[in-house]
């Protein structure tokens, strides 16, 4: 449940408020808008703990929430979230572009693709030192020495860096190399994991399950706020059904509805979703438009040697026209592109 304060409270019946609530043994989320202070109330509520908080000084409603998620709920935090990267706001007014290999196979491969997305006008450099692979057989990645790749691209650049992190113990690892941590689809239920990106001082992207349902999500994304790390983003890339015309199939819907729900920024990741580098443009423009707050890209140098994804990934020539062809969308939602595109050093 959330209590809402009236407008004007003072500081000490607010904190009546928290004291009762923590003499309860429940927690408490605070959020001081610039009229009404909102108090969520955390853990195994109780019917008549409604009646009781009402009865307190200067509250104006007490409000039960239904959804099994309540950090990550709308109810909770009404105003949308905006996470900090270096210089970059997402979930604000602009549209945030991640791009790179979908693998770091070498730093020829890494830097060539990190300058073409950087003057193309990517604002986030992608890529991953850890892959995790549906066979034992397939590329794995290159562990440490594809993040020390990643540092040196970021330095060369002036891009933050994205990559994956695929257990507990490699996130205090890869949180010195990376601006955010990705969390991949086939470990968005891994909670251990969940629950030591909650615990750092950086921006985590937690992408949607395989075959989860937009509640599944949340409820992960709830792990990690619960663990202080508000600094959180959800990625869409699509989900498993019968149709095998696409790698995935794109949830457009779950943009809005996570829009409607949630006060967390969402990314679209068209490239996992189609499979098919030619359907990459289209569903990106349609995330977009129905309000994603940012695109993850794949672009290699040569697609048809990639060690991973190749089929998905765009040529540097295909992702500056895309880029170009960003604007009007971009334009016609009320949003406009995060400024990219900075000389790389010489």
């Amino acid at each position: 449940m959330i209590v809402v304060m009236k407008v004007g409270s003072s500081q000490n019946e607010i904190d009546g408020v928290i004291n009762r609530i923590k003499g309860f043994n429940l927690g408490i989320h605070l959020s001081q808008g610039a009229e009404h202070t909102i108090i969520g109330v955390l853990g195994q509520t109780f019917p008549e703990l409604q009646d009781t908080l009402r009865l307190l000084p200067n509250v104006e409603d007490v409000i039960p929430i239904g959804k099994p998620y309540k950090l990550a709920s709308r109810e909770f935090h009404p105003r949308n979230t905006k996470v900090k990267v270096k210089d970059l706001i997402i979930g604000g007014d602009e549209i945030t572009v991640m791009a790179g290999p979908c693998a770091v196979e070498s730093e020829e491969q890494l830097l060539s693709t990190a300058r073409e997305v950087r003057a193309a006008g990517a604002n986030i450099l992608r890529g991953g030192a850890f892959k995790p692979s549906t066979s034992p057989y397939s590329f794995r990645g290159l562990g440490l020495e594809g993040l020390k790749m990643l540092a040196k691209a970021r330095e060369e650049t002036g891009m933050p860096v994205i990559t994956e992190v695929m257990t507990p113990g490699d996130v205090e690892m890869v949180a010195s190399y990376a601006d955010i941590l990705q969390v991949g689809a086939r470990n968005m239920q891994n909670f251990a994991l969940l629950d030591e990106v909650g615990k750092i001082e950086k921006p985590v992207m937690l992408k949607r399950g395989l075959s989860s349902t937009i509640q599944e999500w949340l409820l992960a994304a709830e792990y990690i706020l619960a663990q202080g790390n508000e600094q959180l983003i959800l990625c869409e890339r699509g989900i498993r059904t019968f149709e095998t015309a696409t790698r995935n199939t794109m949830d457009i819907s779950a943009i809005p509805v996570i829009k409607l729900q949630s006060h967390l920024p969402i990314i679209a990741d068209p490239s996992h979703a189609t499979g098919q580098w030619y359907l990459v443009p289209p569903v990106a423009l349609a995330a977009i438009a129905a309000g994603a707050d940012g695109l993850m890209i794949e672009v290699h140098p040569d697609p048809n040697s990639a060690l991973k994804d190749g089929a998905q990934s765009l040529t540097f020539d295909n992702f500056r026209h895309f880029m170009a062809s960003l604007g009007p969308t971009t334009q016609a939602a009320g949003r406009k592109l995060a400024a990219g595109g900075i000389k790389v050093k010489s």
